[in-house]
């Protein structure tokens, strides 16, 4: 039971569990991949040691022997790539997203009609699609940044119609009553309380846009990370690979918490009502 007085865990045990355990974990897990790769078990094309793919972070972030990074372009240059197109592809997706999922969830028939074709779009994995998008876009930046808008937009669309459907009668009525137009009720009433439902859905949309971008970026996607990790598996060149997929990985859980930290901002009665 709360004492009333705060939280009195000692700040060390608070240190402790919100960075330490982590820390340990990722410690363990380098800990038994390094154990593997100098085991024999596997060839180093399978599992590489840590200080081979340390070395290939080395190579791809400076210049070495003339050589510029991996293309010609430092690993910070790809990844400023990588989340430009993610930037605008998610921008596009999720206004896109929120905008349909509103009118679905205020207007019934519209939602009947719109439903099955986000379904349907949200069923079809990356690659089901891309290979039209660059008959139809060509192979510059537009397939890349619409595949990562139609990554993004079902699963807003989807949270933002439930979060819409599921405003209580009672707060839309009572609104009315005081003489609130629909749109008055539509912006003070309906739209802040689907706000929560539509930041999970947010969240979602960047994952799932992320995890695209090794897909988005399979055509002339250098520089690019997903560009990065699709070339250098060409060559067999696993801790480039490795890599990639670390810096796709820690910036995605960056990109996490900056959401994270919005929606604690924007919403914060979130789990308090």
């Amino acid at each position: 039971m709360g004492t009333g007085r705060g939280d009195r865990t000692p700040l060390w045990r608070r240190v402790a569990t919100g960075v330490g355990l982590p820390l340990a974990s990722v410690l363990v897990f380098l800990g038994l991949w390094q154990l593997a790769a100098v085991s024999g078990i596997w060839t180093e094309t399978f599992v590489p040691p840590l200080g081979k793919v340390w070395q290939a972070f080395i190579d791809t972030s400076t210049t070495h022997d003339g050589v510029r990074g991996y293309g010609g372009y430092l690993l910070w240059e790809h990844l400023y790539m990588t989340l430009r197109r993610v930037f605008f592809g998610v921008l596009i997706g999720i206004g896109a997203g929120v905008a349909i999922g509103v009118a679905m969830g205020t207007v019934p028939w519209l939602r009947r009609l719109v439903e099955p074709w986000l379904t349907f779009l949200r069923a079809l994995p990356p690659l089901a699609y891309f290979f039209l998008l660059v008959i139809w876009l060509g192979i510059d930046e537009s397939p890349k940044i619409t595949l990562l808008a139609l990554s993004a937009l079902p699963p807003a669309a989807v949270a933002t119609t439930a979060a819409v459907a599921a405003t209580p009668k009672a707060l839309t009525e009572a609104a009315v009553a005081l003489g609130g137009s629909r749109r008055q009720v539509l912006a003070d009433v309906v739209v802040p309380s689907a706000l929560p439902e539509t930041f999970t859905g947010i969240r979602l949309a960047v994952g799932l846009a992320y995890s695209s971008v090794v897909a988005a970026e399979l055509f002339n996607g250098i520089p690019g990370i997903g560009g990065v990790v699709k070339d250098a598996s060409n060559y067999n060149n696993t801790p480039v690979v490795l890599v990639g997929i670390v810096a796709i990985g820690l910036s995605g859980l960056v990109i996490d918490g900056l959401l994270r930290l919005a929606e604690r901002r924007l919403v914060p009665w979130r789990g308090k009502v």
